[in-house]
């Protein structure tokens, strides 16, 4: 029998990486075990929380019409529809940016007691933000990180760029320290270029890390989950862009090959699912997470954790679950059920 009934599906986000979240709010949606549950999706964004859509177990999808969408009381987490008061029982989060992956949508849950898909409010702040979390894991002895610089807003730019050039040598990445979806990313090769590249990270918010770039022989992700006896890391992809790097438009508009399971060494392989499993176990991490590599001529290097990872039916962790040979429909209920 299941944990829950009422399932409400949490997409939109206040970033720049609304619309991806949305197509992976309504996939996410969709997929959720029709027979189990009653699911209810909430567009949310900037404080505005509606419901859009709704199915009950064992019924189709209804669409809400805008105008007549219900207002999510945020009291206790309910909405009221066609006169009945619906309080929900579970929130899957698919918010890619704030606040789902800032931790502020976990904390309010878990201020009014409403279980939730994923990691605690604490872990998702630290894990979401790109310094932060790197930090949590400098004296990991399993993993390397690239070496980097960090900048807040109101520094100064100029002095800064010269010691960090001096410091790390070129080229770089420079990237916002809590954005996603390669939003305000650059490599720079020439030092002239940084500070520019850091204002353009500023545009995504008020901390800026710049990484040393390193040397790639890979590029490889792997998602972790607890299925309710033991963390489990899902295949290994790799992939390989046609852009140079993995940016927006290799990751939504088609400019990479994503190749799953990777084509690598068993060895590789296994180090991989081995050392996505010890940071999900070291940060304390919950539900669903992605954490994304380099493998280098000397090691593998840790990029990022994705508390929400993208889940259209093109993201990389669907992928993964069908190359694991799993419904995908089970695979959610797996994570809801033990998140």
């Amino acid at each position: 029998m299941a944990k829950y009934r009422s399932i409400a599906v949490i997409y939109g986000s206040d970033s720049s990486e609304w619309e991806v979240a949305c197509r992976s709010g309504e996939f996410t949606a969709s997929r959720i075990d029709e027979f189990k549950y009653d699911v209810y999706e909430i567009f949310a964004r900037f404080g505005d929380w509606k419901l859009v859509a709704m199915r009950k177990a064992n019924s189709m999808r209804v669409p809400f019409p805008e105008g007549a969408q219900p207002q999510v009381d945020k009291t206790d987490f309910s909405v009221m529809v066609l006169g009945e008061k619906v309080k929900f029982d579970f929130a899957y989060i698919m918010q890619h940016g704030a606040p789902g992956e800032t931790g502020l949508l976990q904390g309010y849950l878990e201020m009014i007691g409403v279980p939730h898909s994923s990691c605690s409010a604490f872990v998702t702040t630290v894990a979401f933000d790109k310094y932060s979390c790197k930090s949590y894991l400098r004296d990991a002895d399993y993993v390397k990180l690239a070496p980097d610089a960090f900048i807040r807003e109101g520094d100064d730019v100029e002095e800064f760029s010269r010691k960090a050039v001096e410091k790390l040598g070129l080229p770089l990445f420079v990237k916002p320290t809590d954005g996603g979806s390669s939003f305000g990313i650059t490599k720079v090769e020439k030092a002239e270029d940084l500070p520019a590249a850091i204002h353009y990270a500023f545009a995504e918010g008020n901390t800026v890390i710049v990484e040393a770039a390193i040397k790639c022989q890979h590029e490889l992700t792997c998602a972790v989950y607890f299925n309710g006896h033991e963390v489990k890391a899902l295949p290994v992809i790799e992939i390989i862009s046609k852009t140079g790097w993995f940016d927006y438009d290799a990751k939504y508009n088609g400019l990479s090959d994503e190749v799953c399971p990777a084509e690598i060494p068993d060895a590789l392989r296994d180090q991989i699912q081995n050392i996505s499993k010890r940071i999900y176990r070291h940060l304390g991490c919950k539900g669903l997470v992605r954490m994304d590599y380099i493998s280098a001529p000397d090691g593998i290097y840790f990029l990022e954790v994705n508390i929400i990872p993208g889940m259209t039916n093109a993201s990389l962790v669907p992928k993964m679950v069908r190359a694991e040979g799993m419904d995908f429909t089970s695979f959610l209920t797996e994570v809801i059920e033990n998140s």
